[in-house]
């Protein structure tokens, strides 16, 4: 079974499985749970599961791995249950079962357990509940882990990773002094130390700072440090930035030109740039286009004015689309608002899947274009399908009505608004 699961052999391995599940053990019914995982055959674990005596359900291994399995499958119900029924949690268990949590965008959830826990976290479980807390960045997620980093053993404050966690935490919390002096307490630093801090700069814009630090690294770039300078670089796009970001783009190695997320990066920046000409090149050199790699290049040609371009581009596509393109190919139309952009624009939404019909970003671009179409009764027809409007759908509203000179209905729906206006 363990050669089968090494070479990716999982349907293989649970066959085999199946044959000899009399004489299975504690290690190959754990390969099992775990074939079940990496496959998503909920049916299959399941099964699997019945099947388990209560010694082996007792097990922590095959606990931790019903736990994953059940997260993985989002069965988060039976999954909470099972953690609940262990009665000597480890931190091993613990960190388990937030990672699981995490994966299914439930860090609140993980703050919630931390509550019930009896046994102090180690530098693994404390480094996700530093992500848990940068994720949510409420009041909440502040008190708390500003109260963990200031009950932190002397002897995690030299571990790389845990202090990575702790930096983006507080870069996400907004709190740069205390995340620079985290960074600056690091006696070896890494690449993924500077990335976390770089990326922090970049989300509360200060880029400035960013390629400040950037010019200080004197280790071999990643992937990831890439992709962040170069967005550093698009969120600037002054001289320094045009310097910067063109140089670093030159002296890449080979092997990083065939990542997609660097491209992407790259063809955002060059676009920002005005750089148009070197984005196209970067764009039909890329082996396996992706669908980001298709909304990179569209949106650049949006905010350079050439949206005719967008909708060539977005014709030659024959992908799956997602909300991103959706919205991307909305404002195109929009932008234009010819006959060529009515008519995909129309077409478009028309045969547009019902799940993205509930999605407010691609529903306030299809009311924007139908607007600037003159479309006001397809227009108002999607604004009264969305059940949760926000301020930017009222806004996207009220808009299209003053554009389309119907100021009075522009105050009209202005006086039906219950929520926190904006600017």
């Amino acid at each position: 079974m363990k050669k089968l699961i090494d070479s990716k052999q999982y349907k293989e391995a649970l066959d085999l499985f199946d044959q000899q599940a009399e004489i299975c053990n504690n290690f190959t019914i754990d390969m099992a749970i775990k074939a079940c995982t990496i496959l998503n055959d909920y049916k299959r674990g399941i099964t699997i599961q019945q099947k388990l005596s209560s010694n082996l359900l007792n097990n922590s291994y095959i606990q931790t791995s019903l736990i994953h399995f059940y997260m993985q499958c989002h069965d988060i119900d039976n999954a909470t249950r099972l953690f609940s029924t262990i009665t000597n949690k480890s931190n091993y268990i613990y960190t388990a079962m937030f990672k699981d949590l995490m994966s299914n965008n439930m860090p609140d959830k993980v703050l919630d357990l931390l509550n019930e826990m009896t046994i102090k976290p180690n530098n693994f479980t404390l480094t996700i509940l530093f992500n848990a807390c940068g994720k949510l960045a409420n009041d909440r997620a502040m008190k708390i882990g500003k109260k963990l980093l200031d009950e932190i053993p002397d002897n995690y404050r030299n571990d790389n990773i845990l202090l990575t966690s702790v930096t983006h935490m507080l870069m996400k919390f907004g709190d740069i002094q205390s995340a620079e002096r985290v960074f600056h307490s690091i006696k070896e630093k890494n690449i993924i130390n500077y990335g976390a801090m770089i990326k922090g700069y970049i989300e509360n814009e200060m880029s400035e700072k960013a390629l400040d630090l950037f010019e200080q690294i004197h280790l071999k770039l990643d992937n990831v440090t890439y992709t962040i300078v170069f967005d550093a670089c698009a969120q600037l796009a002054n001289v320094r930035a045009m310097k910067i970001g063109r140089k670093l783009l030159h002296e890449m190695p080979d092997n990083y030109k065939n990542n997609n997320f660097i491209s992407n990066s790259a063809i955002h920046m060059l676009m920002k740039f005005g750089d148009v000409q070197s984005a196209e090149r970067i764009f039909h050199s890329i082996k396996e286009k992706n669908i980001i790699t298709y909304g990179a290049m569209m949106k650049g040609y949006i905010e350079n004015e050439m949206s005719e371009k967008a909708l060539d581009l977005f014709e030659q596509i024959h992908l799956k689309l997602n909300t991103v393109i959706y919205t991307i190919v909305f404002n195109a139309c929009s932008q234009l608002a010819n006959d060529r952009a009515k008519k995909i624009g129309k077409k478009l939404f028309d045969e547009m899947p019902d799940n993205y019909r509930n999605d407010n970003v691609v529903l306030n671009s299809a009311t924007h274009m139908l607007m600037k179409f003159g479309d006001i009764q397809s227009a108002e027809r999607v604004f009264h399908s969305i059940k949760e409007k926000n301020i930017i759908t009222y806004g996207a509203m009220m808009k299209g009505y003053i554009e389309n000179e119907m100021s009075e209905k522009a105050l009209d729906l202005f006086e039906q608004i219950h929520l926190k206006l904006n600017t």
